[in-house]
């Protein structure tokens, strides 16, 4: 196999890749749903340390969020049939080990650790946007980092994670153009 034989089928894999997983969707919308939680946790009048422990807990189930939204849209979750599903998940995967930056800034400076928490979730977006040739995952993961950096220095953190909300629907409703096309296209 040559590489240019190599490489047209390597962008077949993924262009398949994006459309049996509609370019992780789910996963957004369930993060809508997280990231609202996050903010009536961050609404009360709790502790920091107490918000901070629900907000990891509230994220807790994201995955099971995601199934029943792929059900509900139409996402074979786990695309065996894909190779590079498995490499999605590892784009993910990864982002535990990050969260434990998140971890340590809960017990040195608690009042940023919503900020370092939505950053590392920003971050972890960019490999998706070469997985899924996406141009949204790209500027979603150059973008939340940076807003969650200056919203998370000049505001509370329930201002935060209501911006991360309003983030998260735009990138849903991007994610829904960028599927349409890709359906469109041939």
């Amino acid at each position: 196999m040559t590489t240019i034989e190599s490489t047209t089928t390597l962008n077949e894999l993924r262009r398949d890749c994006a459309k049996q997983q509609k370019k992780g969707l789910h996963f957004i919308l369930a993060s809508i749903i997280i990231w609202a939680a996050i903010w009536i946790v961050h609404l009360t009048n709790l502790p920091i340390e107490t918000k901070n422990i629900l907000t990891f807990c509230v994220a807790c189930p994201l995955m099971p969020l995601a199934w029943m939204i792929s059900k509900l849209i139409h996402v074979d979750f786990q695309g065996k049939s894909n190779p590079l599903t498995s490499l999605g998940l590892l784009f993910s995967v990864n982002q535990i080990l990050y969260i434990l930056i998140a971890m340590w800034v809960f017990s040195a400076v608690p009042e940023k650790m919503l900020m370092v928490y939505a950053m590392i979730f920003g971050a972890h977006l960019m490999p998706y946007s070469w997985l899924y040739q996406s141009k949204s995952y790209m500027v979603m993961s150059i973008v939340v980092p940076i807003l969650a950096l200056v919203v998370g220095l000049l505001a509370q953190p329930h201002v935060l994670a209501g911006t991360m909300i309003g983030m998260e629907v735009a990138f849903s409703l991007a994610l829904i153009m960028e599927n349409k096309e890709l359906n469109e296209s041939k």
